[in-house]
């Protein structure tokens, strides 16, 4: 899900007619939080001397204040209002999103934050590189990396571009396109003058201002309620319609054959994916040891937790206060349902307590917006420089200026690049984006980093074979799904060449992606290096000569 529809007709009305009045309002919040973290950011620019710095933040940061950036990082625009929105038109359905994301953590507790910053510099390309032949393993990482951080990106400056423009009352497509731009430019500088520490220090400003809007929100519905979650749910399930279905699975997911396995392929993404999305594998190092590394994921999974468990009350409180059919005029994919929430709860359209309450929720999906797409651009830029443009182009000849000002450069270009793509998709429905990355990032990145870790046999052919052919079916069937044609909520709704019947590829391209690595590293004429190895297996398990 994602927030590039994140807010249409209903709420552009509700915009117009209640927000309107408070847009000096909405410009101070707006205008504030964009001073505060550029404010933040030259002052980290100040301090970045070196590549370590620059990609790591020095390894400075304490496992709290990564936990903090680490959860400011993950709860995207899609977390905020898609989740929300899904439980609000599909009950318990919906929720499974928010267990999905939660779950998925345990997985980088478990199997990658502590051997990946034991093992690696600055990017995943370390950890590949260090048993296999540098150059192809790193143009693979590398490619993977960007492709991964452009679908992400993409669909957090669609949002963006959406977002602001409703709210400034911006309604034509060139204005639209100037907002897209703004964003891009204000992404540009925080990598560019920020580095990690700049980076870092905006997500952890963002994860504070999120769960403090989550909260503020969560406890208004809940004391419409008295406080009571029975009445609540009660409410939300015979306001939806749909009776006690609402509250019982089956209602998206378990009509069909097709839709139990779309579930389950949703399910396997959103799991194993975000071990794999290279924005937050980066920040296992910025942490000074493996013991801070998992504390950081400790704290992750708590804040991260109680912001999910805080979806329920949006999600049910959004069914229970608003009609759906009101949700689904907005966007249909229910993007809408927290601004919607929150206006209503507080006063309804027309009133102060209902503007403010938009004004202060969508700063705070601006805020989120900013950050997310901060970090997905360090992790794009920083494998092109470290990975590609340092060790593949340079042959590891090239000085630390040399690669810190290659990143600077890649952050113009992929900066460039998402602008020109977000403008473009300003207005698609950008959903399958989202779940392309995580498929992508399931597919192609976890198979490698795992056979690397933890199989001795594996080959550079395996690394090849799982990078690429995990990229390349993970797009191919996407391409081909109901997420780009066939269907109203399409990308491209009016044509009709999808042959792949699931909206989400994972339940095919991602045990690919582990078969190719098998394959790919037995069938291999190179033997693999087993005493790199066990080398790397004593460095990953320990942390012995790690950076």
């Amino acid at each position: 899900m994602s927030a590039a529809h994140a807010l249409y007709p209903t709420v552009q009305l509700a915009a117009t007619e209640g927000a309107s009045e408070h847009r000096p309002l909405i410009i101070t919040l707006f205008a504030a939080f964009v001073v505060a973290t550029l404010f933040i950011t030259v002052w980290a620019g100040r301090q970045t001397k070196s590549a370590s710095d620059f990609y790591a933040g020095g390894r400075q940061f304490t496992g709290f204040q990564n936990g903090l950036a680490v959860s400011g990082d993950y709860m995207s625009a899609a977390s905020f209002l898609g989740i929300a929105g899904a439980i609000a038109l599909f009950g318990y359905d919906g929720f499974l999103y928010s267990i999905g994301f939660l779950v998925a953590w345990l997985v980088a507790l478990l199997l990658v934050a502590e051997p990946l910053r034991n093992s690696g510099r600055y990017t995943m390309g370390d950890v590949l590189a260090y048993r296999m032949r540098q150059r192809p393993v790193r143009t693979a990482a590398g490619t993977s990396t960007i492709v991964v951080s452009i679908f992400y990106l993409l669909a957090q400056m669609a949002g963006a571009g959406v977002l602001v423009s409703l709210l400034l009352g911006i309604t034509s497509d060139f204005g639209k396109i100037v907002i897209v731009a703004l964003v891009g430019i204000l992404m540009i500088l925080y990598v560019t003058i920020g580095g990690m520490k700049g980076t870092t220090w905006v997500q952890m400003v963002k994860a504070v201002l999120l769960i403090a809007g989550t909260l503020l929100i969560t406890f208004l519905i809940l004391l419409k309620f008295n406080f009571n979650i029975s009445d609540l749910l009660g409410t939300a399930a015979s306001n939806s319609g749909k009776g006690g279905a609402f509250l019982e699975p089956g209602l998206k997911y378990g009509a069909t054959g097709v839709s139990k396995l779309d579930f389950i392929s949703l399910g396997i993404a959103l799991v194993l994916g975000t071990a794999g999305l290279p924005h937050i594998l980066i920040r296992f190092y910025t942490v000074p040891t493996a013991k801070a590394a998992r504390k950081s994921v400790n704290w992750a999974i708590g804040i991260i937790g109680a912001f999910y468990l805080m979806t329920i009350v949006l999600g049910f409180g959004a069914a229970a206060i608003l009609k759906p059919d009101d949700i689904i005029a907005s966007n249909k994919a229910g993007n809408t349902a927290a601004p919607l929430a929150a206006l209503e709860i507080g006063g309804g359209s027309g009133s102060t307590g209902g503007a403010i309450l938009l004004a202060v929720i969508s700063a705070v999906a601006f805020a989120t917006i900013l950050a997310v797409v901060a970090g997905l651009t360090l992790a794009s830029s920083s494998s092109f420089a470290h990975d590609i443009y340092a060790n593949v182009i340079r042959k590891g000849q090239a000085t630390e200026k040399e690669e810190v000002r290659a990143a600077r450069w890649a952050t113009v270009a992929i900066g460039i690049v998402s602008i020109a793509l977000g403008a473009l998709a300003r207005d698609l429905n950008v959903a399958g984006l989202v779940a392309l990355a995580f498929a992508v990032a399931a597919s192609a990145n976890l198979p490698t980093i795992l056979y690397s870790l933890f199989w001795k046999r594996f080959t550079t052919q395996g690394a090849l074979w799982s990078i690429y052919g995990g990229l390349a079916s993970s797009v191919l069937l996407v391409l081909f799904s109901p997420v780009v044609s066939s269907k109203p909520t399409s990308m491209f709704p009016d044509v009709d060449f999808a042959w792949f019947p699931l909206e989400n590829p994972g339940l095919i391209s991602i045990p690919l992606g582990f078969l190719l690595g098998w394959i790919g590293s037995l069938v291999s004429k190179e033997k693999a290096d087993t005493d790199k190895y066990a080398e790397l297996e004593v460095k990953s398990l320990t942390g012995v000569g790690a950076h």
